[in-house]
C-alpha cells in the first residue's frame, strides 16, 4: 500500500465539548452556590402545596363515597353445617385422620380442619377432591 498514490495527514484540530448542562443539572445544588459565589440572580418558588398532604385526602372521590354510603353487611359464604358433618361422617367411616385425608387429597391439613369446622370459604375443586376420596357425594341433592 506503500506505493499507491500520496498520503496525506490531516491536521485539522477537533474539538470535544461537553454537553451544555440540562434543566436537571441547573436546579442542583452545586449549580446553585456556583451561581451565588458568582453573584448570580438565583429564583426560587415554592410550590402550592409543597410539603403538605393535602392532593392525597382533600376530598373524598365519588368511589370513597358510594363506600361509605353502603351500609349493607357483605361477607362471604361459609361451609354449611350439612357440608361440614357430611365431611366428618364420611371421615370418619373411611377411618382417616384430618391430615391422612388432606395428603390423599394434596391439600393441607388446615383445609381439612376449617371445613370441618366450618370457617373455610367453599370451594368447588376442593369439594370435589373429597367427594372422589371419600367416596361420598357433598353437593347437590341427596
Amino acid at each position: 500500500m506503500a506505493g499507491i498514490g500520496p498520503m496525506s495527514q490531516d491536521w485539522e484540530p477537533v474539538v470535544i465539548r461537553k454537553k451544555a448542562p440540562n434543566a436537571a443539572a441547573k436546579k442542583d445544588e452545586k449549580a446553585v452556590n456556583a451561581a451565588r459565589r458568582a453573584g448570580a440572580e438565583i429564583e426560587t418558588v415554592r410550590k402550592a402545596v409543597a410539603g403538605t398532604n393535602k392532593a392525597a385526602s382533600s376530598s373524598t372521590t365519588l368511589n370513597t363515597r358510594k363506600l361509605d354510603d353502603e351500609t349493607e353487611n357483605l361477607a362471604h359464604d361459609r361451609v354449611p353445617t350439612e357440608l361440614k358433618k357430611a365431611i366428618m361422617q364420611a371421615r370418619m367411616d373411611k377411618k382417616l385422620t384430618q391430615s391422612q385425608l388432606a395428603q390423599l387429597i394434596n391439600e393441607k391439613p388446615q383445609i381439612i380442619q376449617e371445613y370441618e369446622s366450618g370457617k373455610a370459604i367453599p370451594n368447588q375443586q376442593i369439594i370435589g377432591k373429597l367427594e372422589r376420596t371419600l367416596g361420598v357425594k357433598l353437593r347437590g341433592k341427596k
